[in-house]
C-alpha cells in the first residue's frame, strides 16, 4: 500500500464515523476552510478547470519527482472537494498519483450525493491532477536524458 492508499484509508474512515449527509457535507466544509490560499496570479483562464460547476483555480509544481498543488475555488463544497484531492496528491511521487483511481470518492459515497455538474468538475479536477503529473514525469524523464 502506497502513502496515497494510506492517505485515502484515513479520509474513509474520517467520513464513515457519520452517517448523516449533512455532517460529512460539514467535513468537506472544514476541509475548504483549511485549504492553504492559492496566489492570486494563479487565479487566471489559464489555471482554471474545465467543467467545473464554479470556478476552481489548480496550480501544480513538482520538487524532485513529487507534485505539490495548491487550488481555490469560489464554492465551498468545489473548494472541500479540492482539498481531498490535494490532501491524497500532495508530496506523492508523480508515478503514484498517476496509478492512483481516486476510489476514495466512491467509497466515502460523494460521486452519489453531488450533482452531475460537480462530479463533472470532480472528474476534470482528477483528470488535471494527472495531466500534471504525467507531464512533469515525462519532463524528469527527458531531462535525464539529456544529462
Amino acid at each position: 500500500m502506497n502513502n496515497i492508499e494510506l492517505k485515502a484509508k484515513q479520509i474513509e474512515d474520517e467520513f464513515a464515523i457519520f452517517d448523516d449527509w449533512m455532517d460529512r457535507y460539514n467535513i468537506l466544509i472544514d476541509k475548504a476552510r483549511n485549504l492553504e490560499p492559492l496566489d492570486p496570479k494563479y487565479k487566471t483562464p489559464q489555471y482554471l478547470i474545465n467543467g467545473c460547476q464554479s470556478q476552481l483555480w489548480l496550480y501544480c509544481e513538482n520538487k524532485d519527482g513529487r507534485l505539490f498543488c495548491k487550488a481555490d475555488g469560489d464554492a465551498i463544497i468545489t473548494k472541500g472537494m479540492a482539498a481531498i484531492v490535494l490532501e491524497l496528491v500532495n508530496g506523492e511521487p508523480l508515478q503514484d498519483i498517476i496509478n492512483y483511481n481516486f476510489e476514495v470518492f466512491d467509497i466515502i459515497g460523494l460521486h452519489s450525493h453531488l450533482s452531475p455538474t460537480r462530479s463533472n468538475g470532480l472528474r476534470s479536477l482528477i483528470k488535471q491532477v494527472k495531466l500534471y503529473a504525467e507531464a512533469y514525469l515525462l519532463k524528469n524523464i527527458n531531462d535525464d536524458k539529456q544529462r
